[in-house]
């Protein structure tokens, strides 16, 4: 057996910890989308109101409403019966950190030659579940690029 197959027999499987942290990113997945589009509409068209964010989701009214619930039990949104919604402080800081994390992977997929629509559709989820120290390398590999052009 040759050395690298050695090595590559030694690894072990994902640790635990791995684990975790996707369960993490899918607790916290929702409420970065939801605060995102909330702050897309309110920029589009000066408020979000739950009927429009339940359209550009794609889900049904009773489950953007249940969702804003909890977003509002953890302070992220308020909202009255019959009115817009709104982003608190920290759910406009969640929302813009979604926004920024979400543009440079795409910025980087379409870097990779990722068409730009494909790269937008790929960064929906990606976005969610990369670590800081990945986005960092994404960042300098973006940079990197930019410098050799």
């Amino acid at each position: 057996m040759t050395t690298a197959r050695k090595r590559n027999a030694r690894k072990s499987p994902p640790s635990a910890r791995s684990f975790q942290r996707t369960r993490q990113d899918h607790k916290t997945e929702t409420a970065e989308d939801y605060v995102e589009m909330i702050a897309d509409l309110i920029d589009q068209h000066g408020e979000a109101r739950l009927v429009d964010l339940a359209k550009a989701l794609g889900i049904s009214h009773a489950t953007a409403n249940r969702t804003l619930g909890r977003l509002q039990e953890d302070g992220l949104v308020q909202s009255r019966p019959y009115r817009s919604i709104f982003l608190t402080d920290t759910g406009r800081a969640l929302a813009m950190q979604s926004r920024g994390r979400h543009r440079l992977v795409c910025q980087f997929l379409v870097a990779l030659g990722v068409a730009q629509e494909q790269a937008e559709i790929d960064a929906e989820g990606l976005e969610h579940h990369v670590s800081d120290v990945t986005l960092r390398a994404m960042e300098r590999f973006l940079a990197a690029s930019a410098n050799r052009d």
